[in-house]
């Protein structure tokens, strides 16, 4: 297997991770509103993660880094075309991590609710713009060339705008990424506290669970329209629909750790699903295939992927082993009563 293909392998692997793992605590800050009823309800759910959104993000960093490094032309067109997009993604992310460490600094339940207001849209706007930045990939994005070479993939160029990007293919994926995000984060939150906020939290995990699985079935039947390999994607999708009804049969059983196992099990299908019928491209044009960047006209140079696998077989099982350490450390339930006054 050439090395262009392992990056591509690895950096869907990447997503794959960052939405298991952020996703459950982008679904949290969701659901503050709906779960939490109490100002100590609430200090549950956040000290549930805590001890982990900040390493999950890294996730995020690594896989835009290895797109920068393995597919140059594939990060810049990626982050020009969808600048505005990303950009608003970026301010949520920092609003979120500024309120996680803000909102306990003051004993004023107006400065609380503020900063708790500021978690939810920084946990919705990722988590909704995400999927629409992915239905975009898949569906295709306006690219052109500015010299009508098409075997010169560094003239392709970005022709559209952020209106351009909310089309309805788009929209339905973000709805999805939104809802599934939502329900993990309620399955999670099922997983790790006890008391009130468990019950509630089942209870909206099956609620959401069912719109998510709506979402779902649309956008990912949907997205084989544009896969060259649905006798491969397809039996993924379905594999992805039966552990989420699996997922929200084990809440219904408060079987909460399997719940869990198994909504992070059908996102690693879903993604799975839509990287493979995206290869070999990674920013299909809509304008014109032969405008299509390929792992193969978007990557770097051989030396640089070689440089950057033998780094990766080094410090990636560090990375697993210091995080599932952590996870280790905090793997206790949480409840109401260890939240001090």
């Amino acid at each position: 297997m050439d090395l262009v293909t392992v990056w591509f392998i690895l950096v869907a692997v990447l997503w794959i991770g960052y939405f298991v793992l952020d996703g459950f605590d982008l679904g949290v800050g969701m659901l503050l509103p709906i779960i939490g009823k109490s100002d100590v309800n609430r200090r549950v759910m956040v000290n549930t993660i805590g001890p982990v959104w900040d390493g999950n993000e890294v996730w995020l960093l690594v896989a835009g880094g290895a797109t920068f490094a393995a597919f140059p032309l594939w990060y810049a067109t990626l982050f020009s075309g969808y600048y505005l997009a990303l950009f608003l993604i970026l301010i949520g992310l920092i609003l979120r991590g500024v309120a996680f460490e803000y909102r306990g600094k003051k004993d004023d339940a107006t400065w609380r609710r503020n900063w708790d207001t500021a978690i939810v849209v920084g946990s919705v706007l990722p988590a909704l713009l995400f999927g629409v930045a992915f239905g975009n990939i898949v569906g295709g994005s306006p690219i052109d060339s500015i010299t009508n070479n098409v075997a010169d993939a560094s003239s392709f160029n970005f022709v559209g705008n952020f209106f351009d990007l909310l089309n309805p293919f788009s929209l339905v994926v973000g709805l999805m990424t939104l809802t599934i995000f939502a329900t993990h984060g309620a399955i999670f939150l099922a997983l790790k506290t006890s008391g009130p906020v468990r019950e509630a939290a089942r209870a909206a995990a099956l609620r959401i669970g069912i719109v998510a699985a709506v979402f779902a079935v649309v956008a990912l039947l949907w997205a084989q329209t544009f896969s060259e390999r649905v006798l491969v994607t397809l039996p993924l999708v379905l594999i992805a629909a039966v552990l989420w009804l699996a997922g929200l049969s084990a809440t219904l059983r408060n079987r909460d750790g399997w719940a869990f196992i198994l909504s992070a099990a059908t996102i690693v299908f879903a993604v799975a699903a839509l990287f493979l019928g995206l290869y070999p491209n990674v920013m299909p044009s809509s304008i014109d295939p032969a405008f299509n960047l390929t792992v193969f006209n978007a990557s770097s140079q051989s030396y640089t992927l070689t440089v950057m696998t033998v780094v990766a077989l080094i410090m990636t099982p560090l990375v697993l082993l210091y995080q599932g350490w952590t996870y280790w450390v905090f793997r206790k339930r949480l409840t109401s009563e260890m939240i001090p006054s």
